[in-house]
């Protein structure tokens, strides 16, 4: 059994939660502290992939960045990189659906941080950059870790976009979910059901990791207190 899909399916899914992680922690950051209209606005653009089906995402990342585009086109033409059916491209279409999983999270933590705590910290003469990093995230960072990991599990799943955009090429572009597919589609169905078994396990750590956190700072809040 070709392990492939699995490890490119981790190494796409890692490469885009680091990306998505701090992209979203930026974005959620500033986005609540704007007034409620233009949060508003904000939240229906980074929240539309999420609702978007995935195919559509696909589309119009190809348009974007497909070799007959501008962006791609030009990389294209200078670098003689193509945008699209690599392994990488993945990290596109996996950052584009995760992120809204990752900012909404993070904008719910933040949002509901006690901003008494910063002012404080303003008042000693501490930094934003200080009060973010070393106050509000180790405050927030239930709410942040959670997103994470579900951004995470939803990375190793995505199939839509991912297949516009990069195809199913055996040992090259594969993941897990367009192998499942592709193996089903010429009926091999041993192989499909060790990859579903696969996926559930993985799908089932991911859960228990989230409840293993949520439990840990109930408990902590409990022991010493509220803890975002």
């Amino acid at each position: 059994m070709d392990l492939y899909p699995l490890l490119n399916s981790i190494r796409i899914s890692v490469i885009s939660i680091c990306f998505v992680f701090f992209i979203g922690l930026f974005f959620a950051y500033y986005i609540s502290k704007m007034p409620t209209f233009l949060k508003g606005v904000f939240d229906v653009v980074f929240t539309l992939p999420l609702v978007l089906p995935p195919t559509v995402v696909g589309f119009i990342l190809l348009t974007l960045l497909g070799p007959n585009s501008v962006i791609g086109g030009f990389f294209v033409e200078s670098f003689n990189v193509s945008l699209t059916m690599n392994w990488w491209s993945a990290i596109f279409s996996t950052s584009v659906v995760i992120f809204p999983l990752m900012y909404r999270t993070a904008r719910g933590a933040f949002q509901s941080f006690d901003n008494t705590l910063s002012d404080v910290g303003k008042t000693l003469g501490l930094s934003n950059t200080y009060i973010f990093w070393k106050i509000k995230v180790p405050y927030c960072k239930q709410g942040l870790i959670a997103g994470a990991v579900l951004a995470f599990a939803r990375a190793l799943g995505e199939y839509g976009a991912t297949s516009m955009i990069c195809g199913y090429i055996p040992g090259k572009t594969a993941t897990i979910s367009t192998t499942v597919y592709q193996l089903w589609r010429i009926g091999d169905d041993e192989i499909v059901l060790k990859w579903v078994i696969i996926n559930i396990v993985i799908s089932a750590v991911v859960l228990l990791v989230i409840n293993f956190v949520e439990n840990y700072y109930q408990r902590k809040e409990a022991k010493y207190g509220s803890y975002c």
